[in-house]
């Protein structure tokens, strides 16, 4: 096998589902270590329940044979009702309805309405109506209530971030990670449902995002107030902050090129203008900021507004979205770089990422391309490298789930 081919892929899906096969618990799905073991000092996270939800919902969609020690159909079958589940009962708050960040032996620790989180339920929950699990239509249906209710801004065609508990309070803070997923979710929401209404309230954040990135270079601003004017200083003083770090970050112009491409394809002729030109911009900007910046192979993490690396920490996520957005492209334009792109990347995955004893991959690597976890330890999830491995055995559109039940993967 080399690194990227077919037979590789497969097989990289497979060891994934396996390690992520041990990670059930009581209130979800919890954060894994190096090994594949649970860590019972971290709360379940609404995040990682989701999207352990939603991976193995594509795993029983693309049946394929399971590696070795790893779940077979019944197997993923289970683990996504196990998901469902604990999505409909142990995170759902029944008091103010909505669903809760994260969760300690039924106890909620973190009690406030995150669209982040929010967004992945629809995730998940588009995924497991697509492999038909038990109760995962009515998740959906209520998913899309309180994201629409709460969540979704019809007049600025945008998601806004965090209520209180109560659904009283709404934070002043907006940000364009929570509509990065927002998008992925409204796209994976209307293929199942049939609703275009989900695509287009995608399409419009997508404008958005776009002239945002056009108007500073094609570098994403990912922090704004209230009335959503940039804040490109913020957490300057905390700059590798897990979800909003300061500055630039590279892995988000890649997967922003992806799901630009995507929106562009769903809506056609009602996608917002220049859609396709902003992804292969995006893509460019965050390749020329982000790759071998600092005289290593490997995605730095953030840089500045100039392009400089500010966090050089690699995540394995931005290499991930990487090879997706090659994989989109290359799609979409037939360019031959783009699969020389990915070629490289997949090289460096195999080499520098890919864990061949434990399974999985390191989630994050120093300066120096050797394991680390200042910003990710462990391996909480599986999600950006079970998605790599999937979508060059898919077609862009619709997202992964559907795609999957339609037509199978590409053998």
């Amino acid at each position: 096998m080399t690194p990227g081919d077919a037979a590789y892929l497969a097989a990289q899906r497979a060891d994934l589902l396996r390690f992520a096969h041990g990670s059930a618990a009581d209130d979800g799905f919890g954060w894994l270590g190096e090994t594949g073991r649970v860590d019972r000092t971290r709360p379940v996270e609404l995040w990682i329940t989701c999207r352990m939800t939603h991976v193995a919902a594509l795993g029983m969609l693309a049946a394929e044979p399971p590696a070795p020690g790893g779940p077979d159909a019944a197997a993923l079958g289970a683990m996504a009702a196990h998901g469902v589940r604990a999505l409909r009962r142990r995170l759902r708050d029944p008091e103010h309805d909505g669903w809760f960040a994260a969760m300690v032996d039924g106890v909620p620790t973190v009690t406030t309405k995150q669209a982040y989180g929010h967004a992945f339920v629809v995730l998940a929950a588009s995924s497991a109506v697509a492999a038909d699990v038990t109760g995962a239509r009515q998740l959906l249906e209520d998913a899309l209530e309180v994201s629409l209710t709460h969540f979704w801004d019809e007049e600025e065609g945008l998601s806004v971030e965090e209520w209180d508990a109560g659904w009283r309070k709404l934070d002043r803070y907006r940000g364009v990670n929570a509509n990065m997923h927002t998008v992925e979710a409204y796209l994976a929401a209307g293929d199942v449902t049939g609703q275009r209404e989900w695509h287009e309230r995608a399409g419009r954040i997508a404008g958005r995002v776009a002239g945002w990135a056009r108007d500073n270079d094609w570098r994403i601003p990912e922090h704004f107030d209230a009335a959503w004017r940039p804040m490109l200083e913020h957490h300057r003083d905390e700059p590798a902050h897990p979800f909003r770090p300061y500055g630039a970050t590279v892995g988000h112009g890649l997967e922003w090129a992806r799901l630009l491409l995507s929106v562009d394809l769903t809506l056609w002729e009602d996608a917002p203008p220049g859609l396709r030109e902003a992804a292969v911009a995006l893509y460019d900007r965050a390749v020329a900021d982000g790759w071998d910046a600092d005289g290593e192979p490997g995605f730095v993490y953030t840089t500045d507004w100039s392009g400089a690396p500010v966090v050089r920490e690699r995540m394995h996520w931005v290499l991930a979205e990487a090879v997706n957005a090659a994989e989109a492209l290359r799609q979409v334009t037939g360019e031959a770089r783009y699969a020389e792109d990915s070629a490289t990347w997949w090289a460096y995955a195999d080499r520098h990422l890919v864990d061949h004893e434990h399974g999985s991959w390191h989630h994050e690597l120093d300066p120096q391309n050797r394991p680390a976890g200042t910003v990710w330890p462990g391996k909480p999830d599986v999600y950006h490298a079970y998605q790599a491995a999937l979508l060059p055995a898919l077609p862009l559109v619709p997202s992964f789930a559907a795609a999957l039940r339609s037509g199978g993967l590409r053998r």
